[in-house]
């Protein structure tokens, strides 16, 4: 038996189970694919809300503790693993931003740094862009982080971690119960057995809380994104517009993204689509036109109302908690939210108010 079994073993999953082994616990961590396979690989890896001044409290005071701690956290791993999950801290354009004056007063309330720069500040920076910008928005300190080596890297770390039990290919059946307490899980071949359960399952979490009677307003949102095989330096820094962003590498590809579908557990990608991304990254950068396109692929985030996530104790059983519900921002906001659910299981001082993020009082 564990002390702490994880349902899902994407970033949220996997940096849960490291906070809580760095504590001395036994952890098993379970999947029901591969590690970081789902939305924590199909994401893009700006860490930032993208228009971070219309997200709530709730979401700020998670992403300003994230943002900071990814610094740490990168070089941590690097270092531990060998796997470099590639932070990029190279800032971020905002192009056509209707309430400028909301951000800039946002800007100045959280001392976020933030400014609106012309035309010669953009060109200086980023040539590549498409001709005619007039301003933007300039947040210098927005990193992006490369995700898919994130999910490699922090799986390595998993493997290598003596008091972490790695179980993948394991898809839960379902919760096994006494008395309103939660004993472990059921897998196909199997029971796995722990003192608490945390689900961290994305998109899937409101299914494996559905036969407790437990309503989770998390469901499903599809996003379809691209990758271009472009050469170093035809853009530098994230760039977003009309709530589409460039991102590039550190080898030179350049991501594209993203829409958003509710449409269910659907996962297959459209033509639609496609030609809507493709047109999106030609108006931000013309000279993708000469490149190939890479990949093409969708994936499911966990939308929740507002997107803030549900982190803390489950209501109306013993020994259950949850990590989910993120949204667009999962791994914005993973360091943040897997920190305060282990100050919370190892009765620390939270370094976040876990109040806004409670299940209970919220459905």
């Amino acid at each position: 038996m564990s002390d702490y079994l994880i349902i899902g073993a994407g970033v949220i999953g996997m940096l849960t189970a490291r906070e809580l082994a760095q504590s001395g616990a036994e952890v098993t961590l379970v999947d029901m694919n591969n590690c970081a396979q789902e939305a924590s690989w199909a994401g893009g890896g700006i860490v930032s809300p993208l228009y971070p001044w219309r997200y709530s409290d709730p979401v700020t005071a998670l992403a300003t503790w994230s943002q900071t701690s990814y610094i740490h956290l990168a070089q941590q791993l690097l270092e531990e693993t060998g796997l470099d999950p590639e932070l990029r801290l190279k800032g971020m354009f905002m192009v056509g931003v209707d309430d400028a004056d909301e951000a800039l007063a946002w800007g100045r309330r959280y001392q976020k740094p933030m400014e609106q720069v012309g035309a010669d500040f953009i060109y200086q920076r980023e040539p590549g862009l498409a001709p005619g910008l007039e301003s933007a928005l300039w947040m210098p300190e927005v990193a992006s982080i490369r995700n898919p080596r994130l999910g490699r890297s922090l799986r390595r770390s998993m493997e290598i971690t003596p008091n972490i039990n790695l179980i993948e290919q394991g898809r839960v059946e379902g919760l096994n119960i006494e008395n309103y307490a939660v004993t472990g899980v059921r897998l196909s071949d199997r029971v796995l057995q722990g003192d608490q359960v945390i689900i961290a399952a994305g998109a899937w979490s409101s299914e494996l809380l559905a036969p407790l009677e437990v309503e989770l307003p998390v469901e499903p949102v599809k996003g379809q994104m691209m990758l271009f095989k472009a050469p170093v330096g035809l853009i530098n820094r994230v760039v977003l517009m009309q709530g589409r962003y460039l991102i590039p590498r550190n080898d030179g590809r350049i991501l594209v993204g993203s829409t958003l579908e509710r449409v269910g557990f659907d996962k297959q990608t459209t033509s639609e689509a496609k030609e809507s991304l493709y047109q999106t990254a030609l108006e931000i950068c013309p000279a993708l036109e000469r490149y190939e396109l890479e990949h093409h692929w969708a994936g499911l985030r966990p939308g929740s109302p507002e997107g803030v996530p549900y982190i803390g104790a489950v209501p109306g059983y013993d020994n259950l908690y949850l990590n989910a519900g993120h949204f667009r921002n999962g791994l914005v906001l993973a360091p943040a939210s897997t920190r305060l659910l282990a100050d919370i299981l190892l009765n620390r001082q939270p370094v976040i108010d876990p109040l806004p993020y409670e299940l209970f009082g919220r459905v």
